[in-house]
């Protein structure tokens, strides 16, 4: 059961400086307003503490705090609780998702002196803004997982595997894929489902898939759409598109597919498609809903059928 902590907070006028620098703290701590002067935090030992420490110090200043440890808030189920919460540590990863994807297009640039400095000062920023904002992210807002993502890309693009192991031109014999189990990471968005429903439904109709974090993967098993695997992001393209043109899939509607994959996976604006948003909304809507990635995965390709299928029928 979850248990919670309430700090309720009565602060004079004045100073205005001491109401600015609770409001901080408690921004800072990660606590959400349940009602006007009311702040609310899942409990936790390290949670505890700081209420505490609040509770002590704002009655030196002239105002007063009460900290209540409850098992349950009467008027309000569990998942409204914590929705607030999600829509807090969302305010906060939707601009570090949107200045991650700025950083997108110039990446395929060869960038040197002081336009690598910068661009690697602001990736060291936002590395250190989004560590700290998943301190206080205690239950795994949605939007995390588009700015891990974009994050990843990042990583992908500019640290590629070496020269041994990237992709060249040459076409994969596709029965030297066949008969394997294949591992990506938890969580899969589209890149990760279209790239599985692509490798299930054109080169073995037989392979596994695995999730796992990656110090985890399998030595026998093929990784995708991971840091620094064969089958991955290279250059401009996203792990769906490396596939398709690793394993010589030349099916038109395909290309059309790969398209929005692209477009809903980096955003880059490289191609238009009405289909996009819809469809990434779809994937977030299934993650949402299903905590097993299995699952997550045999909906989601399911979705990729369809989805063909419609791209042929308007072709």
């Amino acid at each position: 059961m979850q248990t919670w902590l309430l700090l309720i907070v009565s602060v004079p006028p004045e100073p205005s400086s001491l109401r600015v620098r609770i409001w901080r703290k408690l921004q800072a701590l990660g606590a959400v307003a349940l009602k006007n002067s009311v702040y609310l935090l899942p409990f936790t030992p390290e949670n505890y503490e700081q209420f505490q420490w609040l509770a002590q110090e704002v009655p030196k200043s002239g105002g007063g705090a009460t900290l209540l440890k409850v098992d349950r808030i009467e008027n309000m189920r569990v998942d409204d609780v914590i929705r607030l919460f999600h829509k807090a540590r969302d305010r906060g990863y939707r601009p570090l998702a949107e200045r991650y994807r700025k950083l997108l297009p110039s990446l395929d640039r060869k960038a040197t002196g002081a336009t690598a400095s910068r661009r690697d000062e602001e990736l060291a920023r936002l590395a250190r803004e989004l560590e700290r904002l998943r301190e206080i992210d205690f239950f795994d807002a949605p939007g995390y997982q588009e700015v891990k993502r974009l994050k990843e890309t990042i990583e992908m693009r500019l640290h590629p595997p070496s020269a041994g192991g990237a992709p060249g031109t040459a076409e994969i014999p596709l029965d030297s894929l066949k008969g394997r189990r294949w591992v990506t990471r938890p969580r899969p968005h589209v890149d990760r489902i279209a790239s599985a429903w692509l490798i299930k439904r054109f080169v073995d109709l037989e392979a596994e898939f695995l999730f796992a974090p990656p110090e985890e993967f399998p030595a026998e098993a093929i990784p995708f759409d991971a840091m620094g695997a064969e089958f991955g992001h290279h250059g401009e393209d996203c792990t769906f598109e490396t596939i398709l043109k690793r394993c010589g899939l030349r099916d038109r509607r395909l290309g059309q597919l790969a398209e929005i994959v692209h477009e809903v996976d980096l955003r880059d604006q490289k191609f238009h498609r009405d289909e996009a948003r819809g469809f990434d909304l779809a994937i977030r809507g299934l993650l949402a809903a299903l905590k097993d990635d299995q699952q997550v995965l045999a909906h989601g390709m399911t979705l990729f059928d369809g989805l063909y299928a419609t791209i042929g029928e308007r072709s």
